[in-house]
């Protein structure tokens, strides 16, 4: 039972942090299943299990929240599952201790680059509205569906700082997309899995528990998103990528660091990222509060006349100040008297 509950805990955690940042939910219940035991295979299975539920859930908040395209949907989740289908056939001859350092150190530039763009410039605003062409979203899907079957997740961490680099969407866009999108990839893993396994060393109690932990988590995660300023959210996904990516490399055979070493790294990250932060948040406010100033709200309460309320001036008589005008009837207001403001 304690087990479960850590495991509903660790669910609700992971969908929290995927829902609202695009990416996790895989990286961290895999790991979790690891650390109890599981082999790669079966916990890559269990997680992309219990997947096709949080999927599902997250999906459907994300689209009443209008955060999904629905075009990138359907361009990089139907490639995604080809990749994550071939990608959960063969785990179990495939060795991804090679691909792992080399992917993480792609994704470490692609995450610094978020971190720093958002952080210093904002929201990419020279491509934004710009379509993603499938050119693009194609080879993205199937190569993030494969590297998620086969580590246990990867879709959220190839998926969304790509898209996000290509500044042509928004931050709340590019998350509820590839997370309604990686339905099909949980599903199509699924399948695969099922195909290479059977059902041995699939445990479908601890994929209920992580079920049940990201269906709390996915609405409250698809709320957040919506709600987080873009430069707040775009500075937090770079830095959760980067600190993701340095751990793998410094964990990978290529590094071996120790674990001072580890230690003092992730320290430095964390002050960076947290600098980083504090800075989006900072230059946020004073935008809003720029822009405030730029187009104040107009004093006092809101004439009743149509013309009034679409923005036409309204009609002072002469010798009479515009909040005299306001307090008159509207048959009172005549045109042929007025001078207007």
């Amino acid at each position: 039972m304690k087990t479960l509950i850590l495991l509903a805990l660790a669910g609700l955690g992971a969908q929290l942090v995927d829902g609202s940042l695009g990416m996790a939910y895989g990286v961290t219940s895999t790991t979790l299943l690891l650390a109890f035991g599981t082999n790669p295979a079966a916990a890559s299975a269990t997680v992309h299990l219990a997947e096709i539920g949080t999927t599902l859930a997250s999906g459907v908040a994300h689209w009443r929240f209008g955060n999904v395209d629905w075009r990138v949907v359907v361009r990089i989740g139907v490639p995604g599952a080809v990749g994550a289908f071939a990608g959960a056939t063969f785990l179990s001859s495939l060795s991804t201790d090679v691909a792992k350092p080399v992917m993480a150190l792609i994704l470490l530039g692609l995450g610094a680059y978020v971190l720093g763009r958002f952080t210093f410039l904002g929201l990419p605003s020279g491509n934004l509205g710009k379509p993603l062409r499938k050119r693009f979203l194609s080879p993205l899907g199937v190569v993030a569906g494969f590297l998620d079957a086969t580590g246990g997740g990867g879709w959220g961490p190839v998926g969304t700082p790509a898209i996000l680099a290509s500044g042509r969407l928004e931050p709340r866009k590019v998350i509820g997309s590839i997370d309604t999108s990686e339905f099909l990839v949980a599903v199509a893993a699924s399948l695969g899995f099922l195909l290479g396994l059977g059902s041995e060393g699939v445990d479908s109690t601890w994929a209920a528990a992580l079920l049940i932990g990201g269906l709390v988590a996915a609405p409250i995660a698809a709320w957040l998103v919506r709600h987080v300023p873009p430069r707040i959210l775009g500075s937090a996904v770079g830095g959760l990528i980067v600190l993701t990516n340095i751990r793998t490399l410094l964990r990978s055979d290529w590094v071996g660091a120790g674990d001072a070493a580890q230690w003092t790294v992730y320290g430095i990250v964390y002050v960076v990222w947290a600098a980083a932060l504090a800075h989006s948040f900072r230059e946020h406010r004073r935008n809003v509060a720029a822009a405030s100033a730029a187009h104040p709200a107009p004093e006092g309460p809101a004439p009743a006349d149509g013309a009034a309320r679409a923005g036409t001036p309204v009609p002072v008589p002469a010798g009479e100040t515009r909040a005299d005008a306001g307090s008159r009837s509207p048959e009172d207001r005549s045109p042929d008297a007025a001078t207007t403001v």
